[in-house]
């Protein structure tokens, strides 16, 4: 099946286009969409901007778009343009995202694709979140957080690069403060930097700066590049 992705350059949205390959789709656009706010409900805020270089190295075209509105139904409307402009030039069957347990999305993006007459492809639904974390790091995908908005997560997290030793420490802090460990729930925000999609490259940030207000903070990315490994 022909598909395009929704891509914010994060884990899931990440490891989705890798699952959607595995069993025998092609993935043959991404679209991201940039949000006016951190609040947005269907959409990836932090460095957005970075896309353009995942998608490069992913060898695979992408949309950007701008989501001017911040209501439910101006987000969804203007995703809705975006697909059908990726169904106009790439003649796509279907949408994947990485929705894990958000019935809200899961939702919101199954109206827009049978409103347009295509499939959704969900390969990381109700997907045990334990489980799914480490199944990403022992799949060689190297991520960093960007954002986080939950007690237990602090300044310290930010830029922080996940591997099997953090990985220990984020599931003993979920026990103790409650929160999802594969931040399903708004916990906190990430950026893939290296995966087997990325032929033989990886992200390098060499320029960055921390938002922090009160319990929630953003690692702001304003320079970065990709190089070979």
């Amino acid at each position: 099946m022909k598909l395009a992705a929704l891509f914010s350059g994060g884990k899931d949205s990440t490891y989705c286009i890798y699952l959607a390959k595995r069993s025998g789709h092609e993935v043959v656009c991404l679209i991201t969409m940039n949000p006016r706010s951190d609040e947005s409900m269907l959409f990836h805020y932090p460095d957005t901007w970075i896309v353009k270089y995942l998608a490069n190295a992913m060898e695979i075209p992408l949309f950007t778009k701008d989501a001017i509105g911040v209501s439910i139904d101006d987000e969804s409307l203007e995703l809705g343009l975006s697909i059908k402009e990726a169904m106009q030039i790439y003649n796509i069957e279907g949408i994947v995202h990485g929705g894990i347990s958000s019935m809200f999305q899961k939702k919101a993006f199954q109206n827009l694709c049978q409103n347009n007459g295509i499939a959704t492809f969900t390969p990381l639904w109700n997907r045990d979140p334990v489980e799914y974390m480490y199944e990403l790091v022992k799949n060689r995908f190297e991520f960093v957080i960007t954002r986080v908005s939950a007690m237990g997560l602090n300044l310290c997290w930010l830029g922080k690069l996940i591997d099997f030793q953090s990985l220990e420490k984020l599931l003993s802090l979920s026990k103790k403060f409650g929160f999802n460990i594969s931040f399903e729930g708004g916990e906190a925000e990430t950026l893939v930097v290296s995966c087997p999609l990325y032929h033989n490259k990886r992200l390098e940030i060499t320029k960055s700066s921390v938002s922090w207000d009160n319990l929630s903070g953003i690692l702001q990315i304003s320079e970065a590049r990709m190089v070979p490994v």
